[in-house]
């Protein structure tokens, strides 16, 4: 049995979108920005994504452009921002458990003189309000939060935080990172109130290679690349055709299904959280066990398990999970995310994320609980003799 448990990596795209991805590419593959019949028909289909996914975040189609992916629409918006921003204020906020695509981003921008704030996290991967009130000041011209994190799940409250931000300094702007919240938090992003939003179509079933970022009406972007002036000139560059209708049908059926999807993804985690922890002892659960983590993620430590030998152990008897962000686990460094919420070192080095989908079955939770147990218990007698 093959027991697909790291969904916040990548999903098995949907049925209906491989079969517009191979209609766009076998039969529809015009350039959409020539003036002939196909070039008019693949704008089209385009521009029909565009709405099927501004209408999912409740906003105007003009909002959203398209991008390569998730890690793209970050860059676009932190760079964007700071690069029209930056003759106003050198101060940016963030916090320590960003993805790597805003870290790194923003660590470039440090090296060049820029003053960045890291905000602190409790144990859950809170950040403190107060804190984040007190540090905004007439300097500060960006706030970079993403809305779930991506390692351990827990839901940023994005509403109460742009409320302070607006209110402590109105110029100052907002972007969230909401790749791994799209599709499984409900968003509106006229409610949140946030001036850029990123997200991707590989973590919600669509094909990979393709994302989008939400720009409010009025917020100014500079662009980082130039070329053809696709997407209203802030993303150059031949639009993948085949992508984006795959995305815009995937988001099309996510509409129709979401409730359904969500709650069967909640089902299968809590039945996986409670035969865990009635199977296997010496776990710490690391994701918090209500609404304010997202319905997908779970993260555990292993005490006394390494968790990339786990890992093997799981996929040699067809359990795929994961030991931290699939952008990352190549490193050779421990999770920051882990380290920056206060686990011990052999906490972080025991750590799991399972990420569910609504693909996955009671019957798959069956067999990863007991290969999972099987592992456990021989990890841990070879590592204990």
């Amino acid at each position: 049995m093959k027991v697909y448990l790291d969904n916040s990596s990548t999903t098995r795209p949907r049925d209906e979108a491989i079969d517009e991805v191979i209609s766009m590419m076998k039969y529809e593959y015009g350039n959409p920005s020539s003036l002939h019949r196909m070039g008019l028909e693949a704008e089209r289909k385009i521009e029909s994504s565009r709405k099927n996914i501004a209408d999912f975040l409740k906003c105007n189609k003009s909002e959203i452009f398209f991008t390569s992916g998730g890690t793209e629409s970050n860059n676009i918006a932190i760079q964007g921002l700071i690069n029209k921003n930056i003759k106003r204020g050198n101060h940016i906020i963030t916090s320590k458990f960003e993805h790597s695509s805003v870290l790194k981003v923003l660590k470039h921008y440090e090296n060049k003189g820029l003053k960045i704030t890291y905000l602190d996290l409790n144990a859950h991967g809170m950040i403190d309000l107060e804190q984040l009130k007190e540090i905004i000041n007439e300097n500060t011209i960006l706030v970079s939060i993403m809305m779930v994190n991506n390692e351990i799940g827990t839901v940023l409250p994005i509403e109460s935080i742009s409320q302070i931000v607006k209110q402590k300094n109105k110029d100052t702007n907002l972007h969230v990172d909401g790749i791994q919240a799209f599709g499984k938090i409900e968003t509106d992003v006229k409610k949140l109130k946030v001036d850029t939003f990123s997200f991707s179509s590989h973590k919600v079933h669509g094909p990979k290679g393709v994302g989008g970022l939400y720009v409010k009406k009025d917020i100014a972007l500079e662009p980082i690349s130039f070329g053809g002036s696709q997407e209203n000139g802030l993303r150059s560059g031949t639009e993948n055709v085949p992508g984006i209708v795959g995305f815009g049908k995937s988001i099309q059926i996510l509409k129709e299904t979401y409730d359904k999807e969500i709650q069967h993804i909640k089902e299968v985690k809590n039945y996986f959280l409670t035969n865990l922890k009635s199977n296997i002892e010496g776990i710490k659960i690391n994701s918090l066990q209500d609404d304010r983590c997202a319905p997908h993620i779970l993260n555990i430590s292993f005490i006394g398990v390494r968790g990339e030998v786990l890992l093997h152990y799981l996929e040699d008897k067809g359990v795929y999970v994961s030991t931290a962000s699939a952008c990352s686990s190549h490193g050779k460094k421990k999770s920051h995310v882990l380290e920056a919420i206060g686990l011990s070192d052999a906490e972080i080095e025991g750590a799991i994320r399972f990420s569910f989908s609504h693909y996955n079955t009671i019957e798959e939770i069956d067999y990863a609980i007991e290969i999972l147990k099987e592992s456990v218990i021989d990890i841990r007698k070879i590592t204990m003799r």
